[in-house]
Parts: structure tokens; sequence; C-alpha cells
């Protein structure tokens, strides 16, 4: 006897690819199954097949899907969810046209959400990104990166960890902690960028069990290709996956250092080189791309996607929920910027947010795909076809939300009916 069948999915996404990340051609493949049931027991898949083949089996709960899709859970691989304050006030510098770079200098950008977070207790930034991780789930999201990043010393970043621990037992989505202490060069340190460098080094051994990975920001005016790497061979001595903030706005060759470094994900990277979209193609490094930031900063450059999946890389997508650059929890958004700005296909976007997310943040093995055996995480979308999704943008399609076989976000009766 299953716990829940769900019955009659219009489209069933399994994602079922294996076990690596799709590169080139492949990501343009999307094996699904058309009118599909999917079974669950404690907690796990325990059946994906078609209605033919489900017709014998039994449910405590049987969930009409009435020709609706049914996915796995969405992976955010890049976010930045814990934090105090906003940073609304910095819009009419940036309509404007001031740079970031600029903000940063004038003591705005980071430095401000620095300020805010520093102030808040552990409970009140464990509320307040509670509230931004409810809305990440509404949206699909099961599983997500967060990154600390917004303390620069050792007291506030392991209070950003600490609460990333907190939520990642309190709440429903299941949290992947990186250390981002290596996030902007605090004012007291400029002009000695290796002594900040140097403080957060002497912190990694007491963040093993709070951290799985090490990030950096490497652009101009914050850390050099010189700096991260040194920085991040240091992190991996110490136990630690490594990532990198790479080619963000300038073309620095930050793409090629994350590479070389065996990253786990290069991030950004709307100035990557030709020689670092090749060398990402003959890695095993994901290329996480980030529109929802190009289109919140109006910028006119997006990363290459096309030119990524062409040369045969890895592509995943992520929200970079943040303050300052992308205040949005809305992954399905991010779904229609890849669509109209990287002008990926749907069958691209899908996997995107599904497999080669989950590989971005080494839960390629656990995530992001319907297989028997797995953890059931899946989401009941309003929709019959998988590109109405990024189609119709800037509204919530998910209906429903599994979470390791259990209803943790439910929108309204009208997305599916159930009979017990």
């Amino acid at each position: 006897m299953l716990d829940t069948l769900l019955i009659n999915i219009g489209q069933l996404l399994t994602m079922n690819h294996g076990e690596k990340p799709l590169k080139g051609e492949a990501m343009g493949r999307l094996p699904r199954i058309e009118n599909g049931a999917v079974g669950i027991k404690d907690g796990r898949f325990a059946f994906v097949g078609s209605m033919e083949e489900a017709k014998q089996l039994k449910a405590e709960k049987v969930v009409d899907c009435m020709g609706r899709i049914v996915s796995p859970g969405l992976i955010d691989p890049h976010t930045h969810v814990v934090f105090g304050g906003s940073r609304e006030h910095e819009i009419s510098l940036k309509l404007q046209g001031v740079p970031y770079l600029e903000i940063l200098k004038r003591g705005g950008g980071i430095y401000s959400t620095v300020q805010a977070t520093k102030q808040l207790s552990v409970e009140e930034l464990k509320r307040k990104a509670k509230g931004h991780l409810d809305r990440m789930l509404s949206y699909g999201v099961t599983t997500a990166e967060a990154k600390s990043g917004y303390g620069l010393d050792r007291k506030t970043e392991w209070k950003q960890l600490q609460v990333i621990q907190m939520l990642q037992q309190e709440h429903p989505i299941d949290l992947v902690p990186t250390f981002l202490g290596a996030h902007a060069l605090p004012k007291e340190y400029e002009g000695n960028a290796a002594a900040f460098l140097q403080s957060m080094i002497q912190i990694l051994p007491e963040l093993k069990g709070m951290a799985e990975f090490v990030d950096i920001f490497c652009e101009t005016g914050v850390f050099t290709v010189e700096e991260a790497r040194a920085y991040l061979q240091k992190a991996k001595q110490f136990g630690f996956h490594v990532k990198m903030h790479a080619d963000e706005i300038h073309s620095i060759g930050g793409t090629e250092a994350a590479v070389e470094l065996g990253a786990a994900s290069a991030d950004h990277l709307c100035g990557a080189s030709e020689k670092g979209i090749e060398m990402l193609a003959a890695s095993d490094t994901i290329a996480v791309l980030l529109p929802g930031t190009t289109f919140y900063l109006n910028k006119d450059r997006y990363a290459k996607a096309r030119s990524l999946i062409t040369a045969g890389a890895a592509v995943a997508l992520a929200t970079d929920f943040n303050p300052g650059s992308c205040p949005t929890e809305n992954i399905q958004l991010i779904m229609s910027l890849a669509l109209l700005k990287l002008k990926m296909t749907p069958e691209e976007i899908w996997n995107a947010v599904t497999v080669n997310a989950a590989h971005a943040i080494h839960r390629g093995s656990s995530a992001g795909q319907i297989q028997v055996g797995r953890f059931a995480d899946a989401v009941l979308w309003d929709a019959h076809h998988y590109a109405y999704i990024p189609y119709h943008f800037g509204v919530n399609h998910a209906g429903t939300v599994w979470k390791h076989g259990k209803v943790v976000y439910q929108r309204g009766e009208e997305a599916c009916a159930f009979h017990t």
C-alpha cells in the first residue's frame, strides 16, 4: 500500500538522465512520461510509470493531477538568503546609471547590508530568512544553496552559517551552506586584501561541519584572480569544496581559474572569455547563470548561454537572490528570463533548474530527478505543457509542492483534486 499516488499526470518530467550533469546537446533532451503516475512510500518515490502500469496500485491518498505537469522539486544553486535589511534606497542611483562598483565605493552596496546583518540577532535573521525560504518553496524550490557573506568578520559570518544550520533543521527546503566570507574587502582592510583573506583563512578550520563550500567574489575592484586562486586552494586543503563568483562584470580570467581549481561551479560568467567557455566545456565545473541579476541591474550583456551549450558546457540556472543585485526568490521568473534573454530552449531550462542545478551543489545523486528510491520531492504545476511555465511569466504556476513525500505547500484546491 502506497502512502500517496499521483494519477492522470499529463506530462511527468522524470529528468531521468543518469548520474552525470548534462552537457551541450544533451541539455535539449527532456525525459518524460505522457499520461503518467507516481507512487510515494515512506518519503521516497516507490513507483514511476504510466497510468496503464499504475492501474493495480493502491494508496491511502490518491491525487488526481487532471492532466497537469509533475516535475522534480526545483533547485536553486546560488542564493544569499540570510541577510539583514534591504536596499531599496539604492534604486535611484541605479536608475541614474551609477555602476555597482561606484555604489560600493560610496559605502552602499554590500557594506549597507553588512551593517544591517551585524545588527540583527540570530533569531531575527532566522525569522527574516524563513520568510524568504517560504516564498522560494511556494515557487517550487525544494533544495537551495545558501551563502554567508554579509559579515566579513568571524562573528557575523559564523552567525549567518548558524542561521543556515538552524533553518536546515526547521525548514522543508534542503539547504546547502556556503561560506562567502570573501564577498568584499572591508574598508579597514583597504589596500591590504592579502591580510583580509588571511583572516578568513584562519577561521576555516572552525567552519568544518558548518559550511560545505567556500566561495569568493573574483572581480575588478574586489579580489583578483591570483588572490582568489590562492584563497580557494587553501580552502581545498582544509577539505572544503569550492565555488567562484567569476567574470560577472569584467573578463579577468575567473572562469579559467575556477576550472583549473576544479570548482563545483563558476557563477555569473557574463564576461567569460572564449577560452574560459572552452575550458568549462572540457571540465566538470557547472556554469551557473544568473540572468535575474543582469536584468535587475539593467545591463545589456547577459551570460552567453548559447555559446556555452554549443561548446558543450553544463549550464544551470539560479536566482542569485540577494538584497542588492537580484531581490527576487522567484525561480520561475529566472526560467522566463533564460528563455527571453539567454535564448535557452524550454527543455534546456528545465534541465538547468533540476539536474544540472543539483550537480552544481553536489546533490546530483539525490535531487533533481524523479526516480524510484530517491526522496519524493515533486511539484504539481498548474499547466498542461512544460513550455508553458517559462512562456507565461510573472505569475506563480506551482500548485502543490511535496518534500520527502509530504505536502509542504499548496496554492489552492484548483490546482489538484484529492480522493481518499
